[in-house]
């Protein structure tokens, strides 16, 4: 009956995600927000992927980079264990 529960899934589509940034109308990320970008990391550290979090190529680009920033100036931390 493995293939059952395959079926029941194949005719679902995943709902899109919608950019938050965008909807919020926001025109740059600042990297000392740190509150905000903690959403768009794991609990491991690593940067959530587009698919994941939801974010438009533009603003993908801009959450890279400010929790980069964050990183290097120890805003945020690189690993947590």
């Amino acid at each position: 009956m493995a293939n059952g529960a395959a079926r029941s899934n194949r005719g679902r589509r995943p709902r899109k995600r919608v950019c938050s940034f965008c909807v919020d109308k926001v025109e740059s990320i600042d990297y000392k927000d740190t509150h905000k970008l903690r959403k768009y990391i794991t609990e491991r550290g690593k940067i959530l992927p587009r698919r994941i979090s939801g974010n438009c190529a533009k603003h993908q680009r801009q959450v890279t980079i400010a929790v980069k920033r964050a990183r290097s100036i120890a805003l945020l931390p690189f690993t947590i264990e």
